[in-house]
Parts: structure tokens; sequence; C-alpha cells
């Protein structure tokens, strides 16, 4: 869990250090300013941009009852962040798994890249797929099978 958090709190300590600096020479606005950047900065690489994260055995059984892609993810990665934010609304369709909270979800991401822990690793119809073009898992959720 700390792990998943770790990103955004040393965002987050680093903006109010530097906000405090700012804050400090007499210089209010650009402190607040570079406060809310780091704020926003910690929010988008936290787990809280995320859909709710399902355990890598849960996400399975649920696609394979309805057909929908399963995500493989971990927070702080730029390529998830990508896909989470060019899937919009679409990304609370797919069944997302956090990596590094379930081992279960991290053996299948390394099962399915040889070793490595490459993420996004989206599993449509139970066909792993590494780092896809967010239009093509958005064009699968679409695809009647």
């Amino acid at each position: 869990m700390a792990r998943a958090w770790g990103l955004s709190v040393v965002m987050l300590g680093c903006g109010v250090v530097v906000a405090a600096g700012e804050f400090a020479g007499g210089r209010s606005g650009a402190g607040l300013l570079l406060l809310v950047v780091f704020v926003l900065l910690a929010g988008v690489n936290s787990p809280l941009v995320f859909p709710r994260s399902v355990g890598a055995l849960e996400a399975r059984e649920r696609s394979a009852a309805d057909g929908r892609p399963v995500v493989y993810w971990r927070p702080g990665c730029t390529y998830c962040l990508r896909l989470r934010l060019r899937l919009g609304r679409s990304a609370r369709q797919l069944h997302w798994v956090d990596i590094w909270r379930d081992p279960a979800g991290a053996a299948a991401v390394r099962a399915a890249n040889d070793g490595n822990e490459t993420v996004p690793t989206v599993v449509v119809a139970g066909r792993p797929h590494t780092n896809p073009d967010p239009a093509w898992v958005r064009a699968q959720l679409s695809d009647p099978r």
C-alpha cells in the first residue's frame, strides 16, 4: 500500500518544501502556485485517478463473464496514466488490477512479458497486449464477442 502512494507523497513533500522556501523569501504568489502544481502532480500520480482495483483472480472471472478487458497497471506509471486519461469515462468499464497490491497480478504480467513487469498490460479474450494504443482498447469495449 505504501509503495502505491510513495511517489505522490514525495511529490507533495517536495511541493511543501519548495513552497515554504518561496513563502520565506516573500514570494507568496509563486509559493502558492508551486504548491498547487505539486498537489496536482501528486494527485495525478496517485491511485485515486484510477478506477477501484480488484484482484487478478476476480478480474479474470469478471472478464470471462462479461467479456471486458483486464488492465494490469501500477501507480506512477506514465503509460498507465496515459491509458487511463485517454479512455476517459470508458475506463470504468474495464477491470483494473494494481500489480503492486496483487502478487497474482504481478505474476500474470511477468508471465505475459518475458519476466518483466511491463505495464499497462491489457488482456483481451485471454490474449495479453503490452502498452496498447488507448483507441484500440476503447474499440475492444464496443466489440461484441
